[in-house]
Order: C-alpha cells, then structure tokens, then sequence
C-alpha cells in the first residue's frame, strides 16, 4: 500500500493521461501538432501547445517563440491566422465554387526531424496581404 488516497491516484492517473493525450506523435511537425492540439483543446490566448512542443522536442530551441511572433503568431490559434497556412497541394478543391479551400480534416504529418521545431510541407508561410 502506497498511502496514497484515491484522490491522489486519481489525480495522478488524470495528470499521466494528459501527458499521453498532449505528447507530439512520431515525426509531426510543430504546425501539424499545434493544429491538432488546438482541434482537440483549443487556444487560451498564448503558445501553450508551440511551448509544449518545442519543451518536448526541442528545449533548447528558444527562439521558437520569438519567430513565430515575428511571424504574427503570438498565440497558437494566430500560427494559422497570420503566419502559415495549407500549402496549395493538401488544399482540396470546391466542386461549387471551384476554389481551393481546406480539407475536411488535417492530413497526416509530411513529417521533420524529430527535434526540428519547423514545419512540414504541408505549411507554408502565409503572404503579408
């Protein structure tokens, strides 16, 4: 018997279930990895899930957060609303409108080094419009 309560066990239990259900899988790239964490937690205004990556993959990588923000990407969510978008080979095409537009759901990974902090080929840096 440990000593532990099984309030204890169960906070414990909770605390590794969110370290599985939040680690980087495989080759996935920060882009593919914020983006999916933002689908399954969503953004609390900061580089939370950016963070947790480079912290996991990459600690010493400490300009992450700074050249995402010179990017316009100061907070997970605005990775996507000002720095990277899709690149045009994953976007799908409309059949109404012709367009080029995102996929129903995120493709698999182009993958990168296991301690790159970049982004796969599935993102490309968006254009200053």
């Amino acid at each position: 018997m440990t000593g532990e309560t099984i309030i204890e066990q169960l906070e414990t239990e909770l605390r590794e279930m969110a370290e599985a259900a939040t680690m980087p899988r495989g080759s996935e790239c920060v882009a593919c990895y914020v983006a999916r964490m933002l689908d399954d937690f969503g953004c609390d205004t900061t580089l939370r899930w950016a963070r947790r990556f480079r912290d996991v993959r990459s600690p010493t990588a400490s300009g992450l957060e700074r050249r995402l923000g010179n990017m316009g990407g100061f907070c997970d969510c605005e990775i996507f609303l000002n720095s990277l978008e899709m690149s045009r080979h994953v976007l799908v095409r409309d059949v109404h409108t012709d367009e080029l537009e995102m996929p129903p759901e995120l493709p698999d990974c182009a993958g990168v080094r296991r301690t790159s902090t970049r982004w796969c080929s599935n993102w490309e840096r968006q254009l200053r419009r």
